[in-house]
């Protein structure tokens, strides 16, 4: 059976392969499986040439996932090869990837598949949906069917943004 995500506000089947570098593994020796593989960005630095061959040459999609401690500069000249970029969120309380995605959609203008990946749960879908990400696995032991309802938690945004341009406190009932 194959894993599911949450991707565009519904589940799907999900093809995509993550490399993880084991212990004492040096990132050019790594072996790369066949299919779509998101990359750590140690890999992509090591094996770039190797990567963008399997996917020009062989029609295979490439991605990449970002750890917290990852500096996006490192990336940012390369983000239109990747046609998903993952950040990786390791434990519930670590905020740092929700800068990282909107400075993604924002600053640098990735408009690929954003993906949200670690300990993620319904509590955090609509908040980092908020800022640019499109694409959710669900953390173990936590149920992607019940994290759906996240989309629907709040019907309208504390924060004033393009959509609602003033804040809630201050709308008067017309």
């Amino acid at each position: 059976m194959a894993k599911q995500i949450i991707k565009e506000r519904r589940l799907q089947d999900d093809a995509w392969k993550v490399v993880n570098l084991v212990d004492g593994e040096a990132p050019f020796d790594v072996c790369l499986p066949v299919g779509p593989l998101l990359v750590p960005v140690a890999v992509w630095k090591a094996k770039k040439a190797c990567l963008i061959h399997r996917e020009y040459e062989h029609g295979t999609p490439l991605g990449i996932w970002l750890a917290p401690e990852d500096d996006l500069a490192e990336i940012a000249a390369d983000i239109d090869d990747f046609t998903v970029i993952a950040v990786h969120f390791p434990k519930l309380a670590d905020g740092r990837g929700y800068s990282t995605g909107r400075l993604l959609r924002e600053r640098h203008g990735y408009d690929g598949e954003l993906r949200a990946f670690g300990d993620i749960g319904r509590d955090q879908i609509f908040f980092l949906n908020r800022v640019g990400f499109d694409a959710f696995v669900i953390g173990e032991g936590k149920s992607a069917e019940e994290a759906l309802a996240a989309f629907d938690d709040f019907p309208e945004s504390y924060q004033g943004d393009a959509v609602q341009p003033l804040p809630l406190f201050r709308r008067r009932a017309a």
